[in-house]
């Protein structure tokens, strides 16, 4: 059956979300990676958020609309566009990850308009309410089921509305979650690695799915029964994978084939330019990166968490952040609060973007000088971390000073160059 609602002139902007499992990666851990790639004159900053017991019943307001508060949220640090609520990724103390992709969909309307909760709001409840990947993946759909998706995901642009899929890791296991509207699929990504990109990317190989979506898709003339039921075929606006997301899948192969997948592999992956996954230039860029190393509880090592805390991961440096009882969290990745109602000029770049922006203008015409300073600050903190991680219980105080200390090392090299 042809689907005739589909309109294929749509082209969505840049976005990848990845993930290796075992037995592709070094000691058994799951590894996930995100560019998250916004428009240019976005601001993307990271916040940490303490857990916090909520007086019962209250509210927590997002970005658009009011929710129902949980009497407990979780600790939580996330790479966030500055004006909303929500995140485009981050992590929690349990070792959950959760990165969100922009698709397009042929049930997209003018309601995906309405002031409902974005997919990054959802992306943060998801953090602060779940212990494991498949708990996130079902507090995600129940929202969206109680409280519906939509609104504007831009404060720039007007009417940028977009349907929304998640890669859901915790130490143990992937989902992969894709949502049309309120209809959904899910599957569970065992080992191997596995990306999405901005398109839909399950088929016929679906462990969850949302009430009645056989019928639901039928009913609508998306499907015929006597055909196997492909999400992808049936929900997408291009039926065919993209260049992209072909690229990231063959970037995860070839890095992983060894069986010794790391996190400066997958930094590798997110700063590849030849396949568009690291963006660097036009209206749409790399405003934030994220690399997380989950490692199981019993094995005794800690999740390791990477943030560049700033555009384009190819002049960018990773800093690691570890979960602790006492975190050390630096302002300066933090953007200002505006002090009035109007924002449409206010400057949300805080202080660590503007001494790397500056850096990064200073150095255009010697980049290899520059990508070569940097390197030498990530790779030390790669190797502090190697020593954490295998005496974690005596060196939790460096632990939590971690990314402060990265922050501010970092921000002194811009200063002295």
């Amino acid at each position: 059956m042809q689907n005739m609602s589909k309109n294929t002139n749509i082209r969505p902007q840049s976005c990848d979300t990845f993930a290796a499992l075992p037995p592709c990666t070094l000691n058994d851990c799951i590894i996930f990676g995100k560019n998250s790639d916004r428009p240019s004159d976005e601001v993307q900053e990271v916040v940490y958020v303490p857990a916090t017991d909520h007086p019962q019943p209250s509210k927590v307001k997002c970005t658009y609309i009011e929710v129902n508060q949980v009497p407990h949220t979780y600790s939580v640090v996330l790479s966030k566009p500055s004006w909303m609520w929500g995140a485009e990724m981050g992590a929690n103390e349990h070792g959950v990850c959760i990165g969100n992709e922009a698709i397009w969909t042929c049930l997209m309307d003018s309601s995906d308009n309405i002031k409902k909760l974005l997919g990054m709001d959802l992306l943060r409840l998801a953090l602060e309410r779940a212990k494991t990947a498949i708990e996130a993946l079902k507090i995600i759909t129940c929202l969206i089921a109680e409280y519906g998706m939509g609104g504007n995901c831009s404060d720039t642009l007007p009417n940028f509305t977009y349907h929304n899929s998640f890669l859901i890791a915790d130490p143990s296991e992937i989902w992969i979650l894709e949502c049309a509207g309120v209809i959904w699929a899910a599957e569970r990504v065992r080992e191997g690695v596995r990306n999405i990109s901005n398109e839909l990317s399950i088929r016929t190989n679906i462990d969850l799915k949302s009430d009645n979506l056989e019928k639901f898709a039928e009913d609508k003339g998306l499907w015929d029964p006597s055909t196997p039921f492909d999400f992808k075929m049936i929900f997408d606006v291009d039926e065919l994978d993209s260049h992209r997301y072909k690229a990231g899948r063959s970037l995860l192969t070839n890095f992983s084939k060894d069986g010794q997948f790391k996190s400066i592999d997958m930094f590798k992956v997110l700063r590849d330019k030849p396949s568009g996954i690291c963006m660097s230039s036009g209206s749409f860029v790399s405003t934030g990166s994220q690399v997380s190393v989950l490692q199981k509880p019993e094995s005794g090592l800690p999740s390791i968490h990477w943030f560049t805390a700033t555009p384009d991961p190819a002049c960018s440096i990773f800093k690691p952040f570890i979960f602790t009882e006492n975190v050390f969290f630096p302002d300066s990745v933090v953007s200002p609060v505006p002090m009035t109602s109007s924002t449409s000029s206010f400057d949300r770049k805080y202080h660590l973007y503007k001494l790397h922006e500056q850096y990064c203008i200073k150095h255009k015409g010697s980049r290899s000088t520059l990508r070569n300073q940097l390197q030498k600050l990530e790779t030390k903190y790669v190797t502090s971390v190697e020593d954490i991680s295998l005496n974690f219980e005596n060196k939790k105080e460096e632990a939590s000073k971690l990314f402060y200390d990265a922050v501010e090392e970092e921000s002194a090299l811009y200063c002295d160059s």
